[in-house]
């Protein structure tokens, strides 16, 4: 994690023109490694750099942020949105650019709290599920999708037809919207595909 005392490059925004990304799509689209790319390009650029979690989130590790692919960073972990304002805030973390991940799982104070730090000149790039498995809007990220400057959309591998998949269908494991798991919970389906799967 870089962190400087001044900022100034070229190659990104100025200071005071913040923005923020969202990054979504079903499981195994590859979110969360798109994040670390965008992430490491910015350490590669010296930019001071936070990377958050959930702590719910702890399927990998406890204190990084790792895809399925097994790419990992190290990571904040909190509770809550606002307690991201608090690491930024209280740690006086002179971040440029703030990674998160899992957005779903945080709570509906999300959107404010990466507005908040938009508007203060700093590059939130957020990453999470569009829908739950149910094919629903999850959480707070249509509210997200719809503050974006940049949108970018992924998608999975059907593995029913080997097409664009959309959806998310759990194959295993509670009714819970909010429940982790891998491929023996989830799989990636299109959209023909997860309807005969909820049918079923």
């Amino acid at each position: 994690m870089h962190r400087t005392d001044s900022y100034h490059s070229i190659s990104t925004l100025p200071l005071g023109e913040g923005r923020l990304e969202v990054i979504c799509g079903p499981m195994f689209s590859g979110k969360t490694e798109e994040l670390l790319r965008r992430i490491r390009r910015s350490e590669i650029a010296k930019l001071p750099t936070v990377l958050i979690k959930p702590s719910t989130d702890t399927r990998y590790a406890i204190g990084d942020v790792v895809s399925h692919d097994k790419s990992a960073m190290p990571s904040v972990v909190v509770k809550s949105a606002r307690d991201i304002l608090d690491v930024l805030e209280v740690d006086s973390r002179p971040a440029l650019v703030v990674g998160i991940d899992e957005a779903q799982f945080f709570d509906d104070a999300l959107p404010e709290v990466c507005t908040k730090l938009a508007n203060r000149g700093m590059r939130v790039i957020v990453a999470g599920l569009d829908l739950d498995f149910n094919g629903i809007p999850f959480g707070s990220m249509p509210e997200l999708l719809a503050l974006a400057e940049e949108v970018t959309k992924l998608h999975a591998v059907c593995v029913e037809t080997g097409r664009s998949a959309h959806f998310s269908h759990k194959i295993a494991g509670s009714s819970d919207t909010v429940e982790l798991g891998e491929k023996d919970k989830y799989i990636p389906l299109t959209r023909h595909a997860f309807v005969a799967a909820r049918k079923k």
